[in-house]
C-alpha cells in the first residue's frame, strides 16, 4: 500500500449511528495533503462521532485516488470525485448536501485552517448559541503565520468591500473555514452560486442576516505541499458575486461574467475595425466584418477560459465550440438589430434603442451559448 493512503496505525471504530459532524473538504492537487488532515481530524475528534468528505475537481494529481485509498481503510472517508465541474463553492455545496451529519464543517485542505478548533465550533452550535461558526481573521486573538502580505491586503479590501456594499455585519465573510447547521444550509443552498470561492460570503448575504453567527479566532498555519488556488480569477468572481447579490440574484455571476466578456468584445471589435480601415485600407462592409470575427473570437476564447472555465473546452472540442458560438452569436446580431430597430421606431431615441438591442443581443447569446456551446457534461 502506498505511503501516501496509509493511516495511522490504529483506526478507531465507527461510532454507533450517524455521524455528528461531517467535515467537507474540496480539493484540487492535494495529493500530499489529504493523509496528514484526516490524521489531524482523526486526532482532534476522537470525542466525536465524524466524517469527512473529500470533494475532488478531478485532481491530475490523483488526489482523489488517495482519498479512496483512506475510504478503503476507513468507512468515516468519503470522496466525490466531480467530472466536468470545477469551483470551490460548488465542491462545497455538493459536500454538505451528500453529508449525513446534522453539522457540516468547511475546511481547506491545504493544513492553513486549524482543525483543532472543529469541538469549539461544534460545540456552539449544539449548544444552540449559533447556527454558523466562522474562524475568523479580523477578530482579537487570530494568529497567521501563513498569510503573506499582499494576499492579506487584498483579502481585508474584499472584507470591507462585502461589508459595504452587502451590508454584511461579520467580521471575516471572506474566511474558508466555517461551520453550519445542515438544516439551515439545506434552506438557503437553492439560492448559492455554484461558481467562486467565497461560499461563506454567498451564505450570509443570501441569509440577510437571519443566520444566528458566532465568530472565534484561530492560527492560520502555513502551506506544507502544493500552491494556492487563488489566482486573478477569484477577483473576478468576487465582484461578479458581489453584484449578483446587489440585484437579489436576479443576474447570475455567469451572466455577469459573460456581460464583461461582452463588453470587452465591443471593444475588440472597434479596434480590429480601426485597423482594417485605417492600416489595411479596407472597405468598411469587410473591415466592419473582420472586426466582428475578431470580437467573436476573442470571447470565445475568454469565455472558455473564464465564464465557463467549470466547464472549459478541451481538443476537437474547441473548434466545434467557435463554430457554434459563431453562430449563435449571428443569430444574436439579427435579434440585437432587430430589438433596436423595432425600439427606434417607437421612441426615437438612439442610445436607449442601442441598449435594448444590445441587452437583447447579450441574453440570447448568453441563453443558446449555455445550451450548445458549453453545454453540461
Amino acid at each position: 500500500m502506498n505511503d501516501a493512503i496509509k493511516p495511522g496505525p490504529e483506526i478507531p471504530s465507527q461510532a454507533a449511528g450517524l455521524p455528528q459532524l461531517s467535515v467537507v473538504v474540496p480539493t484540487f492537487n492535494e495529493r500530499d495533503n489529504v493523509t496528514v488532515l484526516y490524521r489531524r481530524l482523526d486526532a482532534t475528534l476522537k470525542d466525536v462521532a465524524w466524517e469527512v468528505i473529500f470533494v475532488d475537481d478531478n485532481s491530475p494529481d490523483g488526489t482523489w485516488d488517495v482519498v479512496r485509498g483512506l475510504a478503503r481503510l476507513d468507512p468515516r472517508v468519503r470522496c466525490i470525485r466531480r467530472i466536468g465541474r470545477r469551483g470551490l463553492s460548488g465542491a462545497c455545496i455538493e459536500g454538505i448536501l451528500a453529508s449525513s451529519a446534522p453539522y457540516a464543517a468547511v475546511i481547506d485542505a491545504d493544513l492553513q485552517h486549524d482543525e483543532a478548533q472543529l469541538p469549539q465550533m461544534l460545540a456552539l452550535l449544539q449548544s444552540g448559541k449559533a447556527e454558523l461558526v466562522v474562524g475568523s481573521r479580523y477578530i482579537e486573538g487570530y494568529r497567521a503565520e501563513g498569510f503573506n502580505k499582499s494576499r492579506a491586503g487584498a483579502s481585508a479590501f474584499a472584507t470591507e468591500i462585502a461589508r459595504r456594499a452587502l451590508k454584511v455585519e461579520i467580521a471575516d465573510p471572506m474566511s474558508g473555514f466555517f461551520m453550519i447547521r445542515r438544516d439551515r444550509f439545506e434552506q438557503l443552498a437553492p439560492q448559492l452560486s455554484t461558481q467562486g470561492f467565497k461560499i461563506l460570503l454567498d451564505l450570509v448575504a443570501t441569509a440577510h442576516g437571519k443566520l444566528r453567527t458566532v465568530e472565534i479566532p484561530y492560527t492560520f498555519g502555513a502551506r506544507q505541499h502544493g500552491e494556492s488556488k487563488l489566482d486573478s480569477m477569484v477577483a473576478l468572481d468576487f465582484v461578479g458575486l458581489v453584484l449578483a447579490k446587489l440585484t437579489h440574484d436576479v443576474i447570475s455571476l455567469r451572466f455577469l461574467l459573460f456581460a464583461m466578456v461582452g463588453a470587452l468584445g465591443l471593444v475588440v471589435h472597434l479596434a480590429a475595425l480601426f485597423i482594417a480601415l485605417e492600416v489595411f485600407r479596407a472597405p468598411f462592409p469587410e473591415a466592419q466584418a473582420t472586426g466582428a470575427i475578431v470580437a467573436m473570437t476573442s470571447n470565445f476564447i475568454l469565455n472558455n477560459f473564464l465564464t465557463y472555465r467549470d466547464q472549459r473546452l478541451k481538443g476537437f472540442a474547441i473548434v466545434r465550440g467557435l463554430l457554434l458560438f459563431y453562430l449563435v452569436c449571428g443569430v444574436g446580431l439579427l435579434a440585437n438589430v432587430g430589438v433596436a430597430f423595432s425600439v427606434y421606431d417607437q421612441e426615437p431615441i438612439w442610445w436607449l434603442a442601442g441598449a435594448a438591442g444590445a441587452l437583447m443581443g447579450v441574453v440570447w447569446n448568453y441563453a443558446m451559448s449555455g445550451l450548445f456551446v458549453w453545454r453540461k457534461r
